[in-house]
């Protein structure tokens, strides 16, 4: 395996941990609005993730820099390409990071409410964006011979990047209730419960109908063994939700999306970029890459940080592991 094949790798493992992560981040963001009934109910599901949402943002900031550094054609054309979408994300990550620091700061009524739109919002668009984005990369887009992207904004909202979309959507969804049933206390958890079951089968057949087609379009054996890891793993989450096992549902939620991820790189692999003009013209490991002097750096520095990033993260976790409730909260937070 060459060192490019090998970063490759790294970067489907970088992404896969951020929407392992986030996904459960941007759902409980979604879920302000869904499940929760009054501010001390949207105050515990921040809380949540208060500890954590800016960590897990850091596995995202190592895939685009990873990208950057391996395979600079690809995060040349992605980044150029896919700007409007990608500036979209950028914006509503901005802005929920403002609203979790901000939204406690004064207590108007009218200041409240608006910050917490803006983290349902900006939880909610980038959970459909990233389907839409990685729905275009595998399924391909109109890249010339100089490898650049030919197309515009109404190329990229094809049906299978839409579908894509909300499978994220949904799957993130999910992935959120299920973590605010593990982390919280008292009626909320019962909830989070009752909604991630409600939620669970049309999860199911969208994740399924997204998956076959993206089978369909360019999978291989390895794309299909993970194709049904991910179809078993939802319907085994749904399974243990029912009967009130909810480590068991959320380790299980994130087998979904870590094997929908792998299944989504998978397919792509060994291109990064497929092109829809002529597939001479597609990106891939190859062409993409870095020289392989800058790949050895690269791979001694990755070998280096990436222990003690998950060293640190898994401590973190650790700390606030414990559920917490309406009760915990100080009516002065309200």
């Amino acid at each position: 395996m060459h060192l490019h094949d090998v970063w490759f790798v790294l970067i489907a493992v970088l992404w896969t941990g951020y929407f392992f992560l986030e996904g459960f981040d941007f759902g409980i963001g979604v879920l302000t609005k869904l499940l929760a009934r009054n501010r001390p109910e949207r105050r515990v599901l921040i809380n949540t993730i208060g500890p954590v949402w800016d960590g897990n943002e850091v596995w995202l900031l190592s895939a685009a820099g990873g990208t950057f550094a391996a395979f600079p054609d690809w995060y040349a054309t992605l980044f150029s390409g896919f700007y409007l979408p990608l500036l979209a994300v950028l914006v509503c990550l901005i802005v929920r990071g403002v609203a979790f620091e901000y939204r406690a700061k004064r207590p108007e009524e009218n200041w409240q409410r608006n910050w917490e739109a803006a983290i349902f919002w900006a939880s909610l668009i980038p959970a459909f964006l990233w389907g839409v984005i990685f729905g275009n990369i595998v399924y391909g887009v109109k890249i010339d011979r100089h490898f650049e992207y030919t197309g515009g904004l109404a190329d990229l909202l094809n049906p299978y990047a839409l579908l894509g979309g909300l499978t994220t959507l949904l799957l993130f969804t999910f992935h959120g209730a299920v973590f605010a049933g593990l982390k919280t206390s008292g009626d909320i958890r019962l909830r989070a419960r009752k909604l991630a079951l409600r939620m669970g089968l049309p999860a199911l057949a969208v994740v399924l109908g997204f998956l076959l087609w993206t089978q369909a379009h360019s999978g291989d054996a390895a794309s299909l063994v993970a194709l049904v890891v991910a179809v078993a793993a939802l319907a085994a989450a749904l399974a243990v939700t029912r009967a009130g096992r909810e480590g068991w549902a959320f380790a299980l939620s994130g087998v979904t999306v870590v094997a929908t991820v792998a299944m989504l790189f998978l397919s792509l692999f060994p291109n990064v970029m497929p092109s829809t003009l002529d597939s001479a013209w597609s990106l891939n490991v190859t062409n993409a890459a870095s020289s392989p002097y800058t790949l050895r750096i690269m791979t001694w520095c990755a070998a280096i940080a990436t222990p003690v990033v998950l060293l640190y993260q898994g401590w973190t976790y650790w700390v606030f592991r414990k559920r917490i409730g309406t009760q915990h909260i100080a009516e002065a937070a309200h």
